[in-house]
């Protein structure tokens, strides 16, 4: 039964009309940097050094003139979203129970990353809460919650610390008791993977079980020697994907208040760190183009809801705090039944040997589409996985 303290409120967010001219008139008062020529960039083209600043000024310029604010917020409001205090922290959550005359729906509790927020998983709710409609079996359809993380989205932006992936999950295990769930699934991609294992690990008596997009970034203090070659071998791609890829996350872990001035001041700078993460981290497929997955609303809606919310500096503040774990909170093993759906356009690509060291692994799958943000990139996919993965599991709950 739910908590009957726990009280919360539906939401509805309206963005200022003042905040929105206010939007326009500094993207149209943007002042962009200087070039290589084409010819220096190679192959990669203009995004060979980054942001590629040729696309971001048209996209900068359809943000000032053309994008249509007003109607994505509408589109986003089709989701039941509520707010409510956790923990002493007011938290924007999706509450999407399922479709009338489900069998037995069970709870799932989908954790985002960054750079998103529950935008994340806005096209894979209504799959989720009512898979008839969609051609799937209406035996899987779940309760379904997608809470925004402190310093994200909607939820409150801490100012006492910057919560770590712990806290976090222990304050998500607090939001299903107020909304009555004893046992729960739990799924998550990039930081909200992480949020996921600490709630298998934290709580293995009320996760049923838990999905994840991806293992982190592998970290291990004992000798490698005793590990097996492909997870050596994952152990140097890990090094060498943080030695081209990762200053966007040192950055983040250890000076995160010198970029968020200059990307809270900025919407063109905010946009930059963005979309090219969007487009690095996506399966593009062999066009590289970044709208041949993402429409252009789609891109600045991501981007416009961090504007909005002035959360780019609370959000990845939120990096420092997980660098701060200790080693032997890192090292745990999740005993909690463990599955992994690993998208091909993802980051790592952790082999099965280092998924069964780190967790009870009794399923990974290879999807043929996809990428970091597979819920939002393909849908149908990440929600056939869940169906799938969860469904042996429903008899337990």
């Amino acid at each position: 039964m739910p908590d009957a303290a726990f009280r919360p409120e539906p939401f509805t967010a309206r963005a200022d009309p003042a905040a929105l001219d206010d939007l326009r008139r500094r993207l149209r008062a943007t002042r962009w940097p200087d070039v290589l020529d084409a010819a220096a960039t190679g192959d990669a083209g203009g995004w060979a050094l980054g942001a590629d600043v040729a696309y971001l000024r048209e996209l900068v310029d359809y943000w000032a003139n053309e994008f249509d604010w007003p109607a994505q917020e509408a589109a986003l409001a089709r989701l039941p979203r509520f707010r409510a205090v956790v923990g002493g922290r007011g938290i924007h959550f999706v509450q999407a129970k399922a479709a009338a005359g489900s069998h037995r729906p069970l709870p799932l509790l989908l954790s985002h990353g960054w750079p998103d927020s529950f935008w994340r998983y806005s096209k894979v709710v209504p799959l989720l809460t009512d898979p008839a409609a969609h051609g799937a079996d209406p035996a899987d359809a779940f309760d379904v919650i997608v809470p925004d993380m402190p310093g994200f989205g909607y939820s409150d932006r801490p100012t006492d610390h910057a919560l770590n992936s712990i806290e976090v999950a222990a304050l998500w295990a607090e939001l299903m008791t107020g909304l009555g769930h004893d046992r729960f699934f739990a799924a998550g991609g990039d930081i909200g993977s992480h949020v996921s294992r600490y709630l298998a690990l934290d709580h293995p008596d009320r996760v049923i079980a838990v999905h994840r997009m991806d293992a982190g970034i592998p970290t291990f203090s004992g000798d490698p020697s005793g590990l097996a070659p492909a997870e050596r071998a994952a152990l140097d791609a890990a090094a060498a994907w943080g030695a081209t890829e990762g200053a966007y996350a040192a950055m983040h872990r250890t000076k995160p208040q010198t970029a968020a001035v200059g990307l809270t001041d900025s919407p063109a700078g905010l946009a930059a760190w963005i979309v090219e993460k969007l487009r690095s981290w996506s399966d593009l497929g062999p066009s590289g183009d970044l709208e041949s997955v993402y429409a252009r609303d789609e891109v600045l809606t991501d981007v416009t809801l961090y504007w909005l919310t002035e959360t780019i500096g609370s959000s990845m503040r939120m990096y420092n705090a997980n660098a701060a774990i200790p080693p032997a909170q890192l090292a745990r093993r999740v005993e909690v039944p463990s599955g992994f759906s690993l998208f091909p356009g993802d980051l790592l690509q952790p082999p099965r040997e280092w998924l069964d060291r780190t967790a009870n692994t009794v399923s990974v799958t290879h999807p043929a589409r996809g990428g970091h943000f597979a819920p939002f990139e393909q849908p149908e996919l990440y929600a056939e996985e869940l169906r799938a993965f969860f469904r042996p599991f429903r008899a337990a709950a």
